[in-house]
């Protein structure tokens, strides 16, 4: 098999590339090692970027989107002195979008199907070979028989355990990492959402966030140790310790009710450089990972996403060899600085293992800013609601 660009990994970056690239008229295979309904399964984050919105209406993906959505045009904090609420569109005049990334998908494979694309799905041991020359391919397993794709680039869209990043030696690549000492535990409810807005609490039991996916499907997180398993937790206990760890008029009259999803998610801020090599492109997680505190892991992917579609569209259909040499710096400049923000939304919302009373001053000093000062709360908004692509 032939074809211009591999795709390794069919979540939504990959799915969205190659959208993207199909539209444009470049020929695409994507490589995916579980099953579709495994992919559609997952539940990850629901809060979309203007940018990552808008690229889903340019690769076609936009109509359910702009039907079913929910605009948030600010989110409430909650700390000791009480809640208070930054207004995104008052700051910046930039809302962000409520849509669950498991429809994003749903769209995707949807836009993708109708395109007639080739997504491989159960296409095991992966190997990518000969990516610092001008024909790389890929090689997998399926029905217990090896395949074989030539092709001109490849896009290692497989996240942070896939083949894609561990295909670039060692020597040529620098990791930077932090781990955060707890975890999130999350439920996913059949239930209305707590408030109509994103509630962030600094508690001092441990953060916890009330989210939502749509008006009957809720998303909460309280931090736990990284020592906790989800057995530990029933549903029971994990609404009893959301309660007391978020405002009183807001817990009092919480829905609450079975768990249709439940899981420990451990906390990272991870980036490797460069997001290139030869002919190998890192995209999302397999290039990076942050908190999901300031809501950046999807948006970050389609930013990677926008900005390798421009170079591989700009090397393929215009010639411009030149354009392959931009995107890891491209893109690596917004990756560092929604890091930054998630690193600093984790830093002042959740309680540390080692915070001395001192770091709690701190923590409450940099929060009542955020209440007080209209410059804080500008460069929180313009950090949520996205950074410019």
């Amino acid at each position: 098999m032939r074809t211009q660009v591999a795709i390794i990994g069919g979540g939504p970056s990959g799915l969205l590339l190659s959208q993207l690239l199909m539209r444009a008229g470049i020929e695409t295979v994507v490589l995916e090692r579980q099953t579709r309904d495994y992919v559609l399964g997952r539940i990850r984050a629901g809060v979309l970027e203007r940018g990552a919105v808008e690229l889903l209406h340019r690769a076609g993906c936009g109509d359910r989107l702009g039907d079913e959505s929910i605009a948030h045009e600010g989110c409430n904090l909650s700390t000791v002195n009480g809640m208070f609420r930054v207004d995104f569109q008052a700051r910046v005049g930039e809302s962000v979008t409520v849509y669950g990334q498991t429809e994003v998908t749903h769209d995707l494979y949807a836009a993708q199907d109708a395109l007639g694309a080739t997504i491989i799905h159960e296409a095991h041991n992966v190997a990518l070979h000969d990516l610092e020359g001008g024909a790389p391919w890929v090689s997998y397993e399926k029905d217990g028989q090896t395949h074989r794709i030539d092709c001109d680039f490849v896009a290692g869209c497989d996240g942070f355990h896939g083949i894609s990043r561990q295909s670039i030696p060692g020597d040529k690549r620098t990791e930077y990492e932090r781990v955060y000492p707890f975890g999130w535990l999350g439920v996913l409810s059949r239930t209305a959402p707590a408030a109509d807005e994103l509630i962030y609490a600094n508690h001092p039991r441990g953060f916890a966030l009330a989210s939502m996916r749509n008006p009957t499907l809720s998303r909460y997180y309280i931090q736990v140790p990284l020592s906790d398993t989800v057995e530990q937790w029933s549903d029971q206990a994990f609404w009893d310790e959301l309660r007391r760890r978020l405002p009183a008029s807001v817990a009092d009259s919480m829905q609450t009710g079975p768990s249709i999803e439940k899981s420990i998610a451990p906390l990272r801020s991870f980036v490797v450089e460069p997001l290139r090599w030869g002919r190998l492109f890192l995209v999302g997680d397999a290039a990076h990972i942050v908190p999901p505190t300031g809501a950046k892991g999807l948006n970050l992917a389609a930013s990677d996403v926008h900005y390798l579609f421009e170079t591989l569209r700009a090397a393929i259909l215009d010639a411009d060899a030149a354009a392959l040499d931009q995107y890891s710096t491209r893109a690596l400049t917004r990756i560092w600085g929604a890091m930054r923000f998630s690193w600093w939304m984790t830093s002042i919302l959740h309680r540390f293992p080692d915070q001395s009373d001192f770091d709690q001053k701190i923590q409450e000093a940099e929060l009542r800013q955020l209440e007080t000062m209209e410059s804080a709360q500008v460069t929180m908004a313009r950090n949520y609601t996205g950074l410019p692509y």
